[in-house]
């Protein structure tokens, strides 16, 4: 479990460059899967049949995780060396002065330009569109012989573990949830046929999870997702207030997968969303519920596809995501694939029957 979770998280993905991801999943899934593709706008998709006897019966099951990562593009640069940029995906302005980054195919280090604090008297946010990233060059030409307009910038940084629960890296969402669906893959078989789908573009809208639902045409899907933490004190809040609602606690790391109820792009499937937590329940998985609306998944787009598709999302809590650095629990990961494997082997038809 989790032996690709590393190097998944260290690679540079920024949507619509996943290419660096696709090649550690296809050797990661190779051997365990079926009908491997690389569809037109750059998903994989693959199959992994079931073992029940009368294929004809078997529930279709799309698991979906998607490749790509928040990051920055190359707009172009001045007469004095700094490189304009621009948001790909969404990330907050307030992190991003003084940012580690690293820029192309080649992974060229850069900061993103900060007023010390000795002369920055204005505290105001200041928008991405005003700030400039130094990669060290002092004139245009120096910077047109190592940088493209277009070139995708991500963050810099290194996966670690800490301690035996937290695990600290880049772009957890949605790697911890690819990470997921390849240990899935690498398990079973399962009484369904599993569809599975590693996903583009997914942070600039949802994108390649619609052609991937529309070429799977499953009956019922999962997405596999990453998504925010609320156990962290409110920065906003009263310092001296003991008030336990200064806490959202909605997701916690360490108290298990969320499972969604709704969110920007979705209202969860009802019949799947009984489903998994009856069997988290039954198997003794801890869990908790998504019910903050802000963000969306692939779930947003998949369930929408063909003639719709009940829909549900799994989802591990993690704290700063769609920064350089996210936490995750070990134990939220683990539980997320004993609660995604138990959907598995206990999925038919009847629990999807219509309404």
């Amino acid at each position: 479990m989790m032996e690709y979770l590393r190097e998944l998280s260290e690679a540079i993905g920024v949507s619509g460059r996943e290419e660096n991801v696709r090649k550690i999943i296809l050797r990661a899934i190779e051997g365990y899967v079926e009908d491997i593709r690389v569809d037109a706008v750059g998903n994989i998709t693959a199959v992994k049949p079931g073992d029940g006897k009368d294929a004809k019966k078997r529930p279709r099951v799309m698991l979906d995780a998607h490749m790509d990562e928040v990051g920055f593009m190359v707009t172009g640069w001045g007469d004095d060396g700094l490189i304009r940029f621009t948001p790909v995906g969404s990330i907050d302005d307030r992190i991003v002065p003084g940012l580690r980054v690293r820029i192309g195919d080649d992974g060229v280090p850069g900061v993103v330009i900060w007023t010390p604090i000795h002369k920055n008297k204005d505290q105001a946010v200041v928008k991405i569109a005003n700030l400039r990233i130094d990669i060290g060059a002092g004139t245009k030409d120096e910077v047109a012989g190592k940088i493209k307009r277009g070139d995708r910038i991500a963050f810099s940084a290194e996966y670690l573990e800490i301690g035996s629960s937290i695990i600290r890296g880049k772009s957890l969402d949605d790697r911890a949830g690819c990470s997921v669906l390849i240990d899935v893959l690498r398990g079973g078989p399962y009484p369904c046929d599993v569809l599975a789908a590693f996903t583009v573009q997914e942070e600039i809208g949802l994108r390649g999870a619609m052609v991937a639902a529309r070429i799977l045409k499953p009956d019922v899907a999962i997405a596999l997702e990453c998504t925010t933490a609320n156990d962290i004190p409110d920065p906003l809040a009263d310092p001296d207030s003991d008030d336990p609602r200064d806490y959202n606690p909605t997701t916690r790391l360490g108290s298990g997968p969320a499972i969604t109820f709704m969110d920007k792009s979705m209202v969860a499937d009802p019949r799947m969303l009984r489903y998994l937590q009856q069997l988290a329940e039954v198997y003794g998985i801890p869990y908790t519920f998504k019910t903050w609306l802000g963000g969306g998944t692939d779930a947003g787009a998949i369930h929408r596809s063909n003639l719709g598709v009940p829909t549900s999302v799994i989802s591990i809590p993690g704290r700063y995501i769609h920064s350089p650095l996210a936490y995750i629990h070990r134990d939220d990961y683990a539980n997320a694939v004993r609660l995604t494997q138990a959907a598995l082997e206990n999925l038919n038809r009847d629990i999807v029957k219509p309404l």
